[in-house]
């Protein structure tokens, strides 16, 4: 039964109002800091969402010490089946300020550049975004042009929130037992390092896409190094055959890895070596790296590269000490979603029933789901309708969030009728 027009109207007005108001609490996360959360800023949103939660009344509600939200709707009458658990992530990337945002609604998109008035200099082109293209006449939101907009991930927190809103005003909306949770610290790698596995559902959605259609079962493997050179500094004027610029040797070891295999020279399923940072001096200098690829074998091929290199420098510099510390951040998920071929064919189905032409598309990223699936819980990833996330031309249209709420209710609907 596709959704009525009174229910669709409801859900466009409020998960608008929703995500207008999510996007302007501040919850930046913050890669640097040892605590979880990351941010204590980060409890603000959360706390806003256990009360809505609790007005709503869901079961179970609570925010924990590590700044999780977690609820529980019961299912609907007859439901005998799997809890179904749907995440989304509570901060927003650190690469771009999430402070004071000021989401400015476009109204009936023409086609044209889109103007930020707070930084006339800033203009989002449809050249260098051509989703835009796709939603001419509909309503675009941005920020103001000093910020980002936010909609990675409080579109995805945003559309849950209105589809459960939906749930319990619409009785004759089914559903199976949903357990919710929104994570801390996503963007930093962190999401679920203290989640609860036992307040989840067998099987879990992420709503933390972009384009309106996506349907996400495969991610990067992904790896994160941190190299330090240690050296020797010795005044200038007399250096020679004593100094050794740990900052001119990190710069040789940056310069001698394949210039191809970044991200500014990779697209579709190729992977790269990715500079996080470089920091230092003459006698101590640090650099990160992530390394990605949807080939675990190539990954390490690529870790094996950083680690010859760590020992030939070694002994082309004499002197130089380096230290090399490498860890796993995150799997390809596809090698557990392959195996749980019905929640993937659920979810294509959901979005078919909401007018949806589905693109299956690996993630040159990752998600909480990634991680999720290899604690237990197959977890896909769907769009949330947000593109250019992480930067000040962040945008999302008012009818990606309508479709994702759709989306979220249709699931609901199939998972209910496939008890």
């Amino acid at each position: 039964m596709a959704l009525s027009n009174e229910i669709k109207e409801f859900i466009k007005k409020d998960v608008l109002e929703r995500f207008l108001k999510y996007v302007q609490i501040y919850t930046t996360s913050d890669e640097e800091s040892e605590s979880t959360p990351s941010t204590k800023r980060q409890f603000e949103l959360a706390n806003l969402l256990k009360k809505e939660l609790e007005e709503l009344g869901l079961k179970d509600v609570e925010v924990d010490e590590y700044c999780y939200v977690y609820a529980t709707l019961p299912a609907s009458e007859g439901y005998d089946g799997p809890a179904i658990s749907f995440c989304a992530h509570l901060d927003t990337s650190p690469d771009v300020s999430g402070e004071n945002v000021k989401p400015i609604i476009h109204k009936d998109y023409d086609g044209g550049n889109i103007l930020f008035p707070d930084d006339p200099e800033l203009v989002l082109t449809p050249e260098e975004s051509p989703e835009l293209k796709e939603f001419v006449g509909d309503d675009i939101i941005t920020a103001s042009g000093k910020t980002l907009l936010g909609a990675d991930d409080k579109a995805g927190i945003a559309e849950i929130m209105s589809g459960l809103a939906a749930l319990v005003r619409f009785k004759e909306l089914k559903h199976p037992e949903l357990k919710i949770c929104f994570t801390p610290d996503e963007e930093i790698g962190r999401g679920v390092d203290k989640i609860t596995l036992s307040k989840l559902g067998k099987y879990c959605y992420t709503f933390d896409g972009g384009m309106i259609g996506e349907l996400e079962a495969e991610c990067f493997d992904a790896h994160y190094a941190k190299i330090k050179f240690i050296g020797s500094n010795v005044h200038p004027g007399y250096a020679k055959n004593k100094m050794v610029n740990a900052a001119s040797i990190a710069a040789r070891f940056i310069a001698a890895l394949p210039e191809y295999e970044t991200p500014e020279h990779t697209e579709n399923r190729e992977g790269f070596f990715h500079l996080l940072k470089i920091s230092g001096d003459v006698s101590e200098t640090e650099i990160q790296f992530i390394i990605r690829d949807f080939d675990k074998e190539v990954n390490q091929r690529r870790i094996k590269l950083l680690k010859d290199l760590v020992e030939y420098f070694k002994t082309k510099y004499p002197g130089l000490s380096i230290d090399f510390q490498e860890k796993e951040q995150y799997k390809n998920m596809y090698e557990v979603l392959k195996n749980h071929k019905e929640v993937l064919d659920i979810a294509e189905k959901a979005m078919i029933e909401a007018g949806i032409k589905v693109e299956h598309k690996a993630i040159r990223g990752g998600t909480d789901g990634a991680r999720l699936c290899f604690m237990g819980v197959p977890t896909p990833n769907i769009f949330a309708g947000g593109l250019n996330f992480h930067s000040k031309k962040e945008w999302v249209a008012c009818t990606a969030l309508l479709k994702a709420t759709e989306t979220f209710l249709n699931l609901c609907k199939l998972w209910y009728g496939n008890k």
